[in-house]
Order: C-alpha cells, then structure tokens, then sequence
C-alpha cells in the first residue's frame, strides 16, 4: 500500500536557500513508492521566501502556508502538522545545512514498520564546520535527555526527524521556538515510544549565512527537557 510523506519546513527569510531545499526534496527517491508533501511554512518572511516558492509552478508536491506574523520554529512546525495529510511526517530546515541524500534512510523504517520515530543523527554519520561550543551544547542537551528519559539517542537537537503520523496525534505541542526538539523528544519518550537513529551528514552554515539559533535557546532547551519530565 502507498504511503503519503508529509515533508514540513518552516522557513523565515530563506529566500536564497529555500528553492534548492524544496527541489531536492520533491528530487528525492522515496523507498516502496511512496509519495510526498512538501508543505513549507513562511513563518512571516520579510524577504519574500512565500512570494518566490508561488513562482516554483513545476513542483507539484509544493504546498505553501503562509503566517501572518513572525511566530517562531515551534509555532510554524505546528502549523504544518495541522494541516499535513501524511501517513508519516519528516521536520526539514529550510537551509541546505543537510543533505536530503539521506531522506530515504530516516523514512525507511517507519515505512517498512520497524520504528514508529527516526532522527538523523549527525553525530552517527559525519559533521563539517561545526564549532566546538555547538558540539558541547549537543552533547549537553543529548546527556539530558538520555538521563532524564533513560534513552540511548546520540543527537537530540537534530533537524531531521521523521513521526509516524500516530504519534504526533498522541501528544499535544505547546512550543512556539526552537524548544520543539526537546518538547518532542521529551513527550514522545514519557508516552514509551522509542527513538530510532540513523547516520546522516551535516554542513553547518555561519550566522553570516543566515543560521538563526543562539546561545541562549540552549539553556531553553535544557529546562524544557526538564519540564516535561514531570509535567505534560
């Protein structure tokens, strides 16, 4: 039986990458035949992301939902769960820092009925041009949540994470930043599913070249994985 794969980017001011992210995607040979989404959420872009995915009229699987207003990775990623039709539903960034060579390989075990989650994990496969403050702060929230949660990941903070549609409908998410790696690797382990991995690649670009996240969203992330310890 054919499946639907539901790929979810949320995208602000990703004008110059977000073309080649989409065409890779819609390129990408997915295993048995299924078929594919791509549903990217312009989270209030100010550079015209949404207004040049509108001229991309050859990809057929492109699906374009718009935000008002600048709302933040969590809240646009829950806006493209909304309204995803997927049997399985795969979290890409909107940057070219990974490879959708390694698509397959995160979906393909959801597929064949062996994982019902899949994370890419860098730290199985190969990582160019990481700094070493943002390999500790891996290594931090990945030993969080392997202590608090009694898992065995190697990268919890990955943007490559494919669901099952059943368990994204089993738990309620309440993030509207860059906290939904943690929200989703804290509630989908307090609900007993494990987490499968499988090694991908990495290129880390600069914030010069647009890279977004700070600092200060990895102290956030490591009391989220605390909250939600102990609290739904």
């Amino acid at each position: 039986m054919l499946k639907l794969v539901s790929f979810v980017v949320p995208a602000y001011n990703e004008r110059a990458y977000i073309g080649v992210v989409v065409k890779a995607l819609d390129k990408v040979s997915l295993p048995n035949g299924a078929k594919r989404e791509i549903i990217v959420v312009d989270d209030g872009s100010t550079d015209g992301t949404a207004d040049y995915l509108e001229t991309m009229d050859n990809v057929e699987s492109l699906r374009i939902h718009r935000l008002k207003k600048n709302s933040g990775k969590g809240s646009a990623l829950r806006a493209g769960f909304s309204v995803a039709k997927g049997d399985i539903i795969v979290v890409c960034d909107a940057d070219s820092e990974y490879s959708p060579d390694d698509i397959p390989s995160v979906v393909e075990p959801i597929l064949n009925g062996r994982a019902d989650i899949v994370y890419g994990s860098r730290f199985l496969g190969s990582i160019s041009g990481m700094k070493f403050a943002n390999r500790l702060a891996n290594r931090i929230l990945t030993t969080t949540a392997n202590v608090l949660f009694r898992a065995n990941i190697t990268d919890e903070a990955t943007a490559y994470k494919a669901f099952n549609r059943k368990v994204l409908s089993s738990i309620s998410l309440a993030c509207t930043g860059f906290e939904f790696c943690p929200e989703v690797t804290a509630k989908t382990l307090r609900q007993g599913y494990k987490i499968q991995e499988v090694p991908i690649k990495y290129i880390a670009r600069s914030i010069k070249e647009g890279k977004k996240i700070k600092w200060q969203d990895g102290f956030v992330a490591i009391w989220t994985l605390i909250k939600y310890r102990f609290i739904d």
